[in-house]
């Protein structure tokens, strides 16, 4: 009985997507009989000028991740590190991850797929990573896109309570997996 439920849900969600792509514009057509093209160039248009807008705060936010993995910062503070995470119980290796998710999504993605490779898709340091990964934000980059899209400046609180949220979701990943997995 449950396989029948599974291959028709199955079924149904090879159809989700397709459906939504065609049923919103024909909805927005019919029924509320709104111009779905000349919306939609309003829409891209706008969409430009905001991407036009925000293309400072993403140079620079690329740039600064460039210079701290390409000056060696990052094995620097590692290596300094690496007694102090042996004592709590945290992972050297999970430790680049955890600085770079901050800053680049694709830079922690290229880190976390260094980690699945090197120690094994199964392993405990892999599955940390990717918990990791999926329990924390790139909050600079985020930050640069959104503030920038509507020209904050001052951003208060948003930095620290961000790396702070980073921070509680690497050591609630560590220590999780830790807990679940061993």
């Amino acid at each position: 009985m449950i396989e029948y439920i599974a291959q028709g849900l199955s079924s149904v969600a090879k159809y989700i997507i397709p459906l939504l792509l065609v049923g919103i514009p024909f909805y927005a057509l019919a029924v509320k009989k709104v111009k779905v093209y000349e919306v939609f160039v309003v829409g891209a248009k706008d969409g430009f000028t905001i991407a036009v807008r925000i293309i400072p705060y993403l140079v620079a936010i690329l740039v600064a991740v460039g210079m701290f993995r390409a000056s060696g910062a990052l094995d620097l503070l590692l290596n300094m590190l690496t007694p102090i995470l042996n004592l709590i119980g945290f992972p050297p290796e999970n430790l680049p991850l955890a600085l770079m998710r901050p800053l680049s999504g694709s830079g922690s993605l290229g880190l976390l797929t260094d980690l699945v490779n090197e120690h094994g898709a199964d392993s405990l340091t892999a599955k940390i990573g990717a918990t990791m990964f999926g329990s924390s934000e790139t909050t600079f980059y985020v930050l640069a896109v959104y503030f920038g899209s509507i020209g904050v400046v001052r951003s208060r609180h948003a930095i620290p309570a961000g790396l702070f949220a980073d921070a509680v979701g690497a050591l609630s990943a560590v220590y999780l997996c830790k807990l679940l997995l061993i």
